[in-house]
């Protein structure tokens, strides 16, 4: 089949999502078509089978924003017509599916079949906003089929747009060949001394993943256990995170690594993952926390309860529950053999159920029923 993906091509969840099932849909003899502003940071070399066609805004001094919407759905307009595509795959509401939709409404020649998979923030942020709804409730609805990434997201989207038709549920997914423990000489060194533990943190560093907390929690856990904190990422809580850092006299303690494209070598020197999110439509750094061997501290919020296993691989508490959370976290810390037992658990957990072939067999079925329509 011709596929046409749209993504963001940035460092979030969704971009890398959408990046890896296209290098898997073009392994198993797809030609795959990326449509974005940019080159998707995980195409970083030749793939067979993989095109990248960019979208170009023009800037035209009557325009005061660059009109990225209709850009993207001139250049899907493009790209089908060029590449006779058999269907697009959207990932993202706004404005991903819009653009699609604008772009099937151009081809009247043929149509141009449309999946769009909902990941979180176009619903519960963007979709949220008085001056999107009806056009995010429009894109939903307009689409062939529509995916969401967990079943609270799919509950939610059908409670905040009061959606009828169907929304199927496609879980993110890893790769267990690339999400694995490695050995990395030194490096556990350059954070850590031997008879230290290691905590982790990964995300966008937005109000919503509830920094400070992470920092509180790590604040009780080293008071009882010698160990180390990295936060990897940046964003909008970045300076309130030092600030903290430096309140709780932390400041030797925590590591602030930045934004970084691989995770793995950090993930396999790690003793315990943090995610107390106030809001995860599913949890990707989670999964592959777990697929590492890294078992995972973390709050009940969206989908991170779908993927982990209360009391086998790892805990789940409310938001804001920084107390419970720092006792659990000591309690995995200092038992070996129940960090052991999480440890396995957590990667034949997250191989099992979330192999990227399983999902990518998942998405193939559905493109295959929307090519047969």
């Amino acid at each position: 089949m011709k596929i046409g993906i749209i993504c963001y091509p940035t460092y979030g969840g969704s971009g890398v999502i959408a990046t890896e099932l296209g290098k898997r849909l073009a392994l198993r003899g797809h030609e795959v078509h990326f449509i974005s502003y940019e080159r998707p940071f995980k195409l970083d070399r030749f793939h067979e089978n993989i095109y990248y066609h960019e979208v170009e805004v023009l800037d035209y001094p009557l325009f005061k924003f660059p009109p990225y919407m209709i850009a993207l759905a001139s250049k899907i307009v493009e790209v089908a017509r060029w590449a006779n595509l058999d269907l697009v795959h959207v990932h993202y509401a706004i404005p991903h599916a819009v653009s699609a939709i604008l772009a099937r409404l151009m081809i009247k020649d043929r149509g141009l079949p449309i999946m769009t998979t909902l990941h979180g923030t176009d619903i519960t942020v963007v979709g949220h906003e008085p001056q999107f709804f009806d056009i995010t409730r429009y894109s939903i609805e307009e689409s062939d089929i529509v995916t969401a990434v967990s079943h609270s997201l799919k509950e939610e989207t059908e409670q905040t747009f009061n959606i009828s038709g169907p929304i199927e549920v496609i879980y993110n997914f890893i790769d267990p060949e690339e999400y694995r423990r490695v050995e990395v000489p030194g490096l556990k060194d350059r954070y850590a001394c031997r008879n230290e533990k290691v905590l982790i943190h990964i995300s966008n560093f937005r109000p919503v993943k509830r920094i400070t907390d992470v920092l509180d929690i790590f604040a009780r856990v080293s008071e009882r256990v010698p160990s180390r904190l990295l936060m990897v990422g940046d964003g909008p809580e970045g300076s309130s995170a030092h600030r903290r850092t430096k309140e709780l006299g932390l400041a030797g303690k925590v590591h602030f690594l930045g934004k970084q494209e691989r995770v793995v070598e950090l993930l396999s020197i790690s003793d315990l993952c943090l995610v107390p999110s106030e809001k995860e439509s599913f949890g990707l750094v989670a999964l592959e926390a777990m697929a590492c061997g890294v078992p995972v501290i973390a709050s009940i919020a969206g989908g991170l309860k779908e993927i982990i296993l209360n009391g086998e691989t790892g805990f789940v508490f409310q938001p804001g529950e920084v107390v419970t959370m720092a006792d659990k976290a000591v309690e995995i810390l200092t038992n070996g053999e129940l960090w052991s037992k999480m440890s396995g658990r957590a990667r034949k957990h997250a191989v099992r159920n979330f192999h990227i072939d399983t999902i990518v067999d998942k998405y193939e079925y559905f493109y295959q029923e929307m090519a047969r329509n």
